[in-house]
């Protein structure tokens, strides 16, 4: 079923306005909605994994489309064809993107590029995730598979705003190609670093929709990034 067959399903591209990303880890369906509905003017999309999807189920994705566009961050990592199955059901569902890991081939990835196309999609590829232990075995290749990316023709990949430096050094390698940096608040990287070393959005997650007020915080941190840019 392509794009054109979707009925009913709101399918969005990531906007390109304030540049901020919610990481939306929560896994109450009631409170994902409100958060979404508070934040909607101040994010240029919502990316969701599967805490969310498995505590609210997959059409959690369409009502969160609503208000802003949504990225599964599945972090597909699997055979090609099993990785087609799940890109296929996550831009029926209404992703405007899916977040995929690259270690395991061209071949794998080829297949996520392939179907994103299909439904006019998107395809960020991880390089280099953002907790202390991504250090162990993503850094020393975070280089080559930001170049397997590019070869493969992905939209973008995602890269640590915990060390901008790896930020950097990943730009450099994947030229124009759109680069989201997770890590922002909680796990204590900073917008400012994040965006100096390169990175055309920040996630962030925990600061946010553990806030009392998430629309608020939200707007303050889209106008820390204007400041920025």
């Amino acid at each position: 079923m392509g794009i054109e067959n979707l009925l009913g399903v709101m399918m969005q591209m990531i906007r390109k306005n304030t540049r901020l990303i919610l990481a939306l880890d929560v896994t109450d369906e009631n409170k994902a909605l409100s958060i979404s509905s508070e934040v909607a003017e101040h994010v240029d999309a919502i990316k969701i994994g599967y805490p969310l999807v498995l505590g609210a189920g997959l059409e959690i994705i369409s009502r969160i489309s609503k208000f802003a566009p949504v990225i599964a961050d599945f972090k597909v990592a699997d055979i090609p064809n099993t990785s087609k199955m799940i890109c296929t059901q996550a831009f029926e569902a209404g992703v405007g993107a899916v977040i995929v890991h690259g270690f395991t081939g061209s071949d794998s990835l080829l297949e996520c590029v392939r179907t994103a196309k299909e439904y006019n999609g998107e395809i960020y590829v991880v390089t280099e995730m953002s907790h202390p232990g991504a250090v162990e075995f993503m850094t020393p290749k975070a280089l080559e598979l930001a170049a397997l990316a590019v070869e493969c023709k992905a939209h973008g990949v995602v890269a640590p705003a915990t060390r901008p430096e790896r930020i950097k050094k990943i730009r450099g390698v994947v030229g124009d190609l759109t680069i989201i940096s997770p890590g922002v608040g909680a796990q204590g990287g900073s917008v400012a670093d994040a965006i100096k070393a390169g990175a055309d959005y920040v996630i962030v997650g925990r600061t946010i929709y553990g806030s009392p007020n998430p629309g608020k915080e939200a707007e303050r941190i889209a106008k820390e990034i204007e400041k920025c840019r």
